[in-house]
Formats: structure tokens, C-alpha cells, sequence
């Protein structure tokens, strides 16, 4: 099961992913307000919680569970999700995680809220396009085009529809299997990892930025964690 971020959701943004679909029966989820044509509404890890355990309840078999692959805010959900029902939940890859909540009060977790959160507190007085420019040029240090297209233009609100990802009620999950995989270019996703590696999960790096699954290395990581992951799960139940 594969949990997007706040760009591209569904199978669109698991490229390089797709294939794992002839190996597993693969779900491609699209989180609360993700949609090519309705209008994005306000984003609620609730939502998106109920959306990952709905689906790891039953794949249309009668059968329950399954590996998730979260990147970015999806982390959250995935996380959450672990939380509520660790029995359904066979592993975790959290890809750049957005776990803010869990690492608020460390370095580069606090300077990065101390930034954003300002922006934040002002989003719905800024215009779609304002609000984006100014998250990227915080975030990424550069500037983006204005949003042309329809798609674009939605895009732009879903990311203004965000709620802070620090303001999530995350919690760390006992006994579930866990790869973090980051791009080692951001030091707020390097402490987020950290944390995590100190509370038992495996910590990988590959190129590629925010996307690191991406990446031919970033890839096979996530794909040989989830194949040992099962071959592990299939010699406990023989």
C-alpha cells in the first residue's frame, strides 16, 4: 500500500514502484482531498488515517494487512494508522517522513517549525499562489513558476490545505518493522530519521532529494525491505 505526499498522489507518484504491482497486490491510495477533478478541502489526518485502515481491512479478497510505503505528510496516516491497528500493519518504509510532532523539540525540527509555522498561521488570509510561492521559497530556497494550468492551480490549494505537520498526534509504533529511507540533503529529515532509528527502525540514504525513492538505490531499498520483511513474516508462520 503506497501513501502519497502533498504532490503528485495515487499511482503517479510511485514511478518507479509500479512494477512491484506484478510481485503484490499493490494499492495506490489517494489521500482526503486528493482528487483530479473535485476541488481539494482542508487536509485531516483523521481522514486520511480511516482512508490506509479501510483499505488494509480487506484488498477485496476477504483477506486483511500489508506493508506500507508512505512518503512525506503520507507518513502521518501511515504512522497513525500502525498506531490503531499494528495487527494489520506487516511493515513500514517512510520516505522522508514528515514527523514533525515526534521531533519538535530537537534542532533542526524547532528551526524548521519556527519558520514555517508563521506562514502557517496566515494561510487562509494568502491566495493559493501566494501561499505556495512563499512555502517554497521557505522550504527550498528558490522560486516557482506561477501555477498555470487547471491542475497546477489545484495543486497549489491542496498544498494551503495542509494541516501542519507538526500539529499531528503521532505516537511511535512497538513491534512493527521499520525502514526510513531519506535523501540526505535535509538535516530537519535526518533528525526525524534519527529519532526513529533510535526507537528501533533500519535508516537508509539514497540520491534524489525529497524523492529518494526515485532513485535506483532509493528503490531496491525500499523493495528488498519488504521482501525480507515477507520472507521473515512466511519462516515465523512455517
Amino acid at each position: 500500500m503506497f501513501v502519497h505526499g502533498a504532490g503528485s498522489y495515487g499511482a503517479a507518484a510511485w514511478p518507479r514502484q509500479h512494477g512491484m504491482a506484478l510481485s503484490y497486490d499493490a494499492l495506490f491510495l489517494r489521500r482526503h482531498g486528493f482528487d483530479p477533478v473535485a476541488e481539494p478541502v482542508e487536509s485531516s489526518f483523521a481522514a486520511d488515517t480511516a482512508i490506509v485502515l479501510r483499505s488494509l481491512a480487506d484488498d477485496g479478497r476477504g483477506a486483511a494487512g500489508g506493508h506500507i510505503v508512505a512518503h512525506a505528510q503520507g507518513a502521518i496516516a501511515a504512522m497513525m494508522a500502525a498506531v490503531e491497528r499494528p495487527d494489520l500493519v506487516y511493515s513500514l518504509t517512510l520516505v522522508e517522513p514528515a514527523c514533525l510532532s515526534l521531533t519538535a523539540e530537537l534542532p533542526a525540527t524547532a528551526a524548521h517549525i519556527s519558520l514555517m509555522k508563521p506562514l502557517f498561521e496566515v494561510r487562509h488570509q494568502l491566495s493559493d499562489e501566494d501561499f505556495q510561492r512563499e512555502f517554497v521559497r521557505r522550504v527550498y530556497a528558490t522560486d516557482l513558476q506561477e501555477p498555470a494550468t487547471a491542475e497546477e492551480k489545484r495543486s497549489a490549494r491542496r498544498l494551503r490545505l495542509q494541516a501542519p505537520s507538526w500539529e499531528a498526534p503521532l505516537h511511535i509504533v512497538p513491534g512493527v518493522p521499520t525502514l526510513v529511507l531519506t535523501g540526505g540533503w535535509e538535516p530537519l529529515y535526518e533528525e526525524i530519521a534519527g529519532y526513529l532509528r533510535e526507537t528501533g527502525a533500519v535508516h537508509r540514504t539514497a540520491a534524489g532529494g525529497h524523492r529518494p525513492h526515485d532513485s535506483p538505490d532509493g528503490d531496491r531499498a525500499v523493495r528488498s525491505f519488504i521482501s525480507d520483511v515477507g520472507r521473515a513474516r512466511s519462516a515465523r508462520a512455517s
